[in-house]
């Protein structure tokens, strides 16, 4: 089985589609580094919805998530972005951890993983 790879760089592609299953790299907020942590999650997963589009999926979709926090008490911060975005009876299993992230000015790390839809 062929793998797709979409958004090629040297380091690694921003998602992998493997037979009927998507995976996205941790996405970070590129569009709102240093902001809140809801202006991040937003933009992240604005981000992701671009790049389950491209692989031919949608958010309906989701799998999987695992999120990435830099501090844990911004947890219901981005939350209440989360619950706005994903669609009711459509959620996916999700897991959440305070981690130190790779660059300070990002707070929220967020990869899913999705069927193609």
């Amino acid at each position: 089985m062929a793998l797709k790879r979409i958004q090629v760089g040297e380091r690694m592609s921003q998602v992998v589609v493997h037979g009927n299953t998507v995976y996205t790299a941790g996405q970070v907020a590129q569009g709102a580094p240093g902001a809140s942590a809801s202006d991040q999650t937003r933009d992240i997963l604005s981000r992701i919805d671009g790049l389950l589009s491209e692989a031919g999926t949608d958010k309906s979709q989701l799998i999987s998530a695992t999120i990435w926090l830099s501090d844990i008490s911004t947890f219901n911060e981005m939350n209440e972005v989360w619950d706005a975005w994903v669609m009711p009876g459509d959620t996916p299993t999700r897991a959440c951890v305070e981690s130190k992230l790779a660059a300070p000015q990002f707070t929220v790390e967020i990869a899913v993983i999705a069927a193609l839809g």
